[in-house]
């Protein structure tokens, strides 16, 4: 049975933020991972995601239709700020912030998740 993902049907944290993060993140860097040619460079230590630095945003790895179907081309490769960004705490409780965002485009807020999330 597939797992539940709201993220999947929603995706508008993608275009409310701005995604910045280490510049070393970026593949150009050794070690790093998220394809540099989908960054843009801000300072010296930061770079962010391209089309998430100017209004209206929409991060450059985001494809489909906010508010119903979406995906991240890069999921894999997604920067730290993507992946720290809590959809449910580990308690089970959805974050208020993305209820606050996913009403700003007519979404329900999250239910309650069934299962706590793992560590």
């Amino acid at each position: 049975m597939d797992e539940f993902n709201p993220c999947l049907d929603c995706g508008i944290c993608c275009t409310h933020f701005r995604i910045s993060f280490y510049w070393a993140e970026a593949d150009d860097a050794p070690g790093g991972f998220v394809p540099a040619e989908m960054t843009e460079k801000l300072n010296h230590t930061l770079r962010c995601m391209k089309g998430s630095n100017q209004v209206p945003r929409r991060c450059s790895a985001l494809s489909g239709e906010v508010g119903r179907q979406v995906a991240r081309s890069i999921y894999e490769n997604r920067p730290t700020p993507c992946r720290e960004f809590p959809v449910y705490f580990e308690d089970g409780t959805p974050n208020p912030k993305c209820d606050e965002l996913r009403a700003t485009i007519g979404l329900p807020p999250l239910p309650q998740s069934p299962l706590p999330r793992a560590a």
